[in-house]
């Protein structure tokens, strides 16, 4: 997104008029960050700092309000997102042990990122499909009752897809 080049009063239509031009521009930093985050699959510092700039928003504001989101990352991520769902249901039904399988195929620990950027490892409190315990995500698919053979069956995915 170039937002040297983003016609504010376009974008923002009738409401525009009552806002603004700093309020115009701080609108559009969320979309900015999912656009740059989509690009780069995380926020990296330099397009942050060029946002910065073409906004004139200061940095510090831009890294604020970016890192109040959850849903945005700093550190580059790995082509597959494995996510290991860590609720009661699914800890009871062996979460923990899914986790340390993966841990110890991948060589990295919860919120770490293999060397060759093919997958990074997370868990989550609640997927929602406490029925399925335990759960696992792998791109946002759910992958429920997983087993040795369904866990077999997600490392074997992701290495194949490197």
């Amino acid at each position: 997104m170039k937002t040297s080049e983003f016609n504010l009063d376009e974008y923002y239509g009738e409401i525009g008029t009552v806002l603004t031009d700093d309020k115009k521009k701080r609108g559009l930093l969320i979309h900015a960050f999912q656009q740059i985050q989509k690009d780069y699959n995380y926020l990296p510092d330099e397009r942050l700092r060029e946002l910065s700039k073409n906004l004139d928003i200061p940095l510090a504001d831009v890294y604020s309000t970016a890192s109040f989101y959850k849903h945005f990352y700093f550190k580059p991520r790995g082509k597959n997102i494995v996510c290991v769902c860590m609720g009661t249901a699914c800890h009871v039904r062996g979460a923990s042990k899914v986790l340390h399988k993966l841990e110890e195929e991948f060589g990295v620990k919860e919120g770490e990122t293999t060397e060759d950027m093919s997958m990074t490892l997370e868990t989550v409190g609640c997927v929602g499909c406490c029925g399925l315990a335990p759960v696992v995500t792998v791109n946002e698919e759910v992958v429920g009752d997983v087993g040795s053979d369904k866990l077999k069956d997600i490392i074997d995915g992701v290495r194949k897809s490197r």
